[in-house]
């Protein structure tokens, strides 16, 4: 694995050597599903055209260096869903409602899940356009953009995203070759990669992390612990996965950090948001310069349906966390104490 201190640049056919400013640590947060209200089949928006749903988090997204999340749905003002049936789920966000990703602090999103096509083609490519309006990277999705680097601090940070549907970047391919391919080449491009990932079965009864693959209606949602630990020893330094709209365990492998499940983040409406699926938690990891992990915390917060995560004063979901990480994470190399707080072993 290439990690570079400085990077070559061909100008005019000449090699020059652009020499990076270190910076000492990087602060990554990290939060799960977001879907801030849709349209269809009807009209179910948060109150001040949701400009509050963020209230609660910006202060510790705005402050990382690199703020990420997923992003389920559409963007988009109109549009046919391309689901059928009373028991399926179209997510159709109004465009005005980017402007609430970027003043929350996100610079990167995954589109690799299985929402991302709820309105096919148009929806996909609005929602682009709207997320290029505001600067926010992105990627995930089969034949678009596989990958972004952002700079922050001197350093190029890589950025990926994979999914379990037909039209994203697939993690459940023949011997992961999809994933092995654009984590490989983003090692040999920047400094530090993160890689997210949507997958694993759905619901309160699929909490804990299984050592296999996961399979949900029949489906192949991936085997995740496979997967992350796949990415690792691929050269990634961070990897981050969401899909079982509850949160998991989180795990410190070869010095890198792993959160197996963020959960439902910013719902709103349309998902279930009872007992742990409200559970909403922001987690913020520090590492050094070579992307290693130093440490990290769990912030607290519940989702109210209508309103976004709010903060939780008992701090419930780090307590959730920490209990399954000790539970389902015999070898981790760092610990989690009853405050959210991440340390190295």
């Amino acid at each position: 694995m290439l990690k570079r201190l400085f990077s070559i640049i061909i100008i005019a056919g000449y090699c020059v050597a652009s020499y990076s400013v270190s910076a000492d640590t990087l602060t990554v947060a990290m939060t799960g599903d977001i879907m801030m209200g849709t349209t269809y089949p009807d009209t179910m928006l948060p109150r001040h055209d949701g400009a509050m749903l963020f209230r609660d988090v910006k202060t510790v997204l705005r402050r990382a260096d690199l703020a990420v999340g997923n992003l389920e749905g559409a963007i988009c003002d109109g549009g046919e869903s391309t689901k059928e049936g009373p028991n399926t789920y179209a997510f159709r966000t109004p465009t005005t409602y980017g402007q609430w990703l970027k003043d929350a602090g996100y610079d990167f999103v995954s589109m690799a899940n299985n929402h991302a096509n709820d309105f096919g083609e148009e929806g996909i490519r609005s929602t682009e356009h709207v997320l290029h309006e505001q600067g926010i990277k992105f990627a995930g999705l089969a034949g678009r953009v596989e990958s972004a680097i952002i700079e922050r601090k001197g350093l190029k940070i890589g950025l990926c995203a994979f999914g379990h549907n037909v039209y994203t970047l697939r993690h459940t391919d023949k011997e992961l070759a999809t994933v092995g391919r654009i984590v490989d080449d983003l090692v040999s491009r920047t400094d530090i990669v993160i890689v997210s990932f949507h997958g694993g079965a759905e619901g309160s009864r699929y909490s804990h992390l299984p050592d296999s693959m996961e399979t949900f209606f029949k489906e192949k949602r991936g085997h995740l612990r496979c997967l992350a630990h796949f990415c690792i020893d691929h050269g990634a330094d961070i990897v981050y996965g969401h899909g079982p709209h509850v949160v998991r365990a989180t795990e410190v492998y070869k010095g890198r950090f792993i959160a197996y499940s963020l959960g439902n983040f910013c719902t709103p409406y349309g998902m279930n948001l009872k007992g742990i699926s409200g559970y909403a938690p922001v987690i913020e990891i520090k590492t050094d310069r070579r992307g290693r992990f130093l440490r990290g915390k769990i912030h607290s917060f519940i989702q109210q349906k209508g309103v976004g995560p709010r903060r939780d004063n008992t701090n419930s979901v780090a307590q959730q966390i920490r209990q399954l990480s000790l539970q389902d994470i015999t070898h981790s190399e760092a610990t989690i104490d009853r405050k959210g707080r991440i340390e190295r072993k």
